[in-house]
């Protein structure tokens, strides 16, 4: 069964759906996006990810292209159409179709509503977090408002293809005072030396994840304390654990950063109870 795609109104096959040239995601980012997981054909946080998809609209002056009641029933759809029951929901939205300029188009197509589904096997993300995955540091040259979650990731997948050709699984970005701000496409975790669960506060130098909030209210019903503060690269070291959150990887140990062991150097207890939560949440 070939893949099905949504285009602005459209149920195409995946091969013949596309936007204009001078759509202005593809000239400019001018882009918002959204990812849910599908697990046994439940989209995890899937209010969350709708509410963030409405803040980074209102943050880059882009309208609905359609209701959010509306999108529901078009996500919804689409996943039935590709029978996908473990899997990624991809969302993008645009400020649409102008003449390239770099003001906002006076007049316009408006919004461009883009939706995907892929099957993902979730053995593989499990296996991955039972061995746990191994980080490589390096400066956070990103622009200065990753809280909006644009298509604007250049950074993040010079940064990604970086750490994996050095033998590494992903990168942790670090910011000018040698604190971690996040990983490529995760949130960034530990548990420090007092078993204390660490991540960085909420601003404009990081994403809020969905996640990373549904993570922290777990935590906080295991009786586990959670504190959001910035960590250095020397205290991710000396943690106990570290791992991180993120719609395509749950929770997932980190079990190594630049080389050097992160406490015993296996998937600690914390992380494998909340994954174990998370998953029955």
């Amino acid at each position: 069964m070939s893949r099905i795609a949504y285009v602005d109104g459209q149920y195409l096959p995946l091969g013949e759906a596309g936007v204009p040239v001078e759509d202005r995601g593809l000239q400019f980012a001018d882009a918002v996006y959204e990812v849910w997981a599908l697990r046994g054909g439940r989209l995890l946080d899937h209010a969350g990810h709708l509410e963030r998809l409405g803040r980074s609209l209102r943050e880059l002056s882009i309208g609905w292209p359609v209701s959010p009641q509306a999108l529901d029933v078009i996500v919804r759809e689409l996943v039935r159409r590709n029978r996908v029951r473990d899997g990624l929901v991809y969302l993008q939205i645009t400020r649409g179709t102008a003449p390239r300029d770099h003001p906002f188009p006076k007049e316009g197509s408006g919004p461009t509503l883009i939706l995907t589904v892929r099957r993902k096997d979730p053995g593989a993300g499990d296996r991955r977090a039972a061995a746990g995955i191994k980080v490589r540091t390096m400066a956070d040259i990103r622009w200065g408002r990753v809280d909006i979650k644009t298509t604007g990731l250049l950074a993040n997948v010079l940064a990604k293809q970086a750490a994996l050709e050095a033998g590494f699984d992903d990168a942790w970005l670090l910011d000018g005072q040698g604190r971690v701000t996040e990983g490529t496409a995760q949130n960034a975790w530990i548990v420090d030396a007092d078993g204390v669960l660490r991540t960085r506060p909420l601003g404009n130098d990081i994403l809020g994840g969905i996640t990373r909030a549904t993570v922290a209210r777990i935590a906080a019903g295991l009786q586990m304390k959670v504190v959001e503060a910035p960590f250095t690269l020397a205290e991710a070291l000396a943690a106990r654990e570290a791992f991180i959150t993120s719609a395509t990887t749950y929770v997932t140990p980190v079990i190594a950063i630049d080389g050097q062991p992160v406490g015993s150097g296996v998937p600690g207890p914390v992380a494998q109870r909340l994954r174990a939560a998370y998953l029955l949440a």
